[in-house]
């Protein structure tokens, strides 16, 4: 015999129960099958996350200290840049100052030979003419002497030795 069915809408509570009993299967079906291995893979992930993370703090932090002690080697080449210039200025300031001090010595050297070399040219000028006055004086003397000569010819005498002298040189 049929049993009398309970009818809502076009629903029997048969396939309400069947449906509910279906659902709630799946929803186990699911948190065992797919639930579990999804939870499985999303906390694997969030622990890959937070060690890439982890990770990534790590660089950074090795790469401040790397930047801090690049900034520091980088100071102190500038320092020592800074010392290297002030030395060399400091090299080429005596090396200048013994270049002059040098340049000046030779040039009072230089100037004290050149006075000797002017005086002593000058005492052989001297010594050269009193030389040529003398044997001029000796020979005009002579010529007197050979020759009774009035003052015009002494002069015209005087005049031809003083020429002849010049055309000896």
């Amino acid at each position: 015999m049929l049993q009398p069915q309970l009818v809502i809408g076009s629903f029997t509570v048969g396939d309400s129960f069947f449906t509910l009993f279906t659902f709630a299967l799946l929803l186990v079906l699911i948190r065992i099958f797919a639930w579990k291995p999804l939870m499985n893979v999303m906390k694997e992930r969030e622990e890959h996350i937070a060690s890439e993370i982890d990770s990534a703090e790590e660089s950074r932090a090795q790469a401040e200290n790397l930047l801090a002690e690049q900034r520091e080697v980088l100071k102190q080449a500038r320092i020592e840049s800074q010392t290297m210039i002030e030395n060399a200025k400091q090299l080429g300031e005596k090396e200048r100052e013994e270049i002059i001090k040098a340049a000046r010595l030779e040039s009072d050297r230089l100037k004290e030979e050149a006075k000797t070399e002017i005086v002593r040219e000058k005492e052989d000028a001297i010594s050269a003419l009193r030389e040529q006055v003398g044997s001029l004086s000796v020979l005009i003397a002579s010529k007197v002497i050979e020759k009774n000569l009035d003052e015009k010819a002494q002069n015209d005498l005087i005049q031809d030795y003083i020429e002849r002298l010049g055309d000896d040189k």
